[in-house]
């Protein structure tokens, strides 16, 4: 019999993160997680909402907020969603080579993300909107480098996923770690449609 290494369709099942016991809770542990994610979130978006028009001095969101950049950073992100996607797509075909490449091209798009997101911090701090500028700065900072964080992480936890893939293959043990990473990455996309909205759009246009 052909070894799961290479993802035979011999071998593994249709819908290999589920496949197993371990798999299934594996699944189930990380939508826990998740919930309490969003409850992590839900106080830095209701903090940064509160605050967000406690601006004594520094510039406020409507001044310093450029969506040209912003745009590009949402761009880059939800097309990082789509290689996600199509990377559990080659998962559930089987296709290893499918797999990892679109968790790589993920990976590069979560780094190209955190520079964009750097760059943008870096001309903010230029014009005097610093971390301890204002209570809208401290709430935006916040807000926006726990989201980074998690992307880091992300990108972090991805890279291993590829190179563990590239040792073991495609098989019930890793389908699962695949999965939930991919999970991991849409909840990521997700918060920053809402920050997109309630930040940016907000800031540019909201009163």
């Amino acid at each position: 019999m052909s070894t799961d290494t290479h993802g035979s369709h011999g071998v593994l099942p249709a819908n290999p993160e589920t496949a197993t016991l371990e798999g299934k809770n594996k699944v189930l542990a990380f939508w826990f997680f998740l919930g309490a994610e969003v409850v992590l979130f839900g106080c830095l978006f209701a903090t940064y909402i509160a605050l967000r028009n406690s601006v004594p001095v520094g510039p406020t969101a409507e001044e310093i907020f450029n969506l040209t950049t912003v745009g590009w950073s949402t761009f880059i992100l939800l097309t990082s969603s789509l290689t996600s996607v199509l990377a559990m797509i080659g998962m559930h075909k089987h296709n290893l080579k499918a797999t990892l490449f679109w968790l790589a091209i993920t990976v590069l798009l979560g780094l190209a993300f955190l520079g964009l997101e750097i760059y943008e911090f870096y001309e903010y701090v230029h014009e005097e909107h610093t971390f301890t500028s204002s209570a809208f700065a401290t709430s935006f900072y916040t807000l926006l480098g726990f989201h980074g964080a998690h992307v880091a992480f992300g990108v972090a936890w991805i890279s291993l996923l590829i190179g563990q893939g590239l040792k073991k293959g495609l098989t019930v043990v890793t389908a699962p770690k695949f999965y939930v990473a991919s999970l991991y990455w849409h909840f990521v996309d997700l918060v920053w449609v809402f920050i997109f909205t309630v930040v940016y759009l907000m800031g540019k246009v909201g009163h």
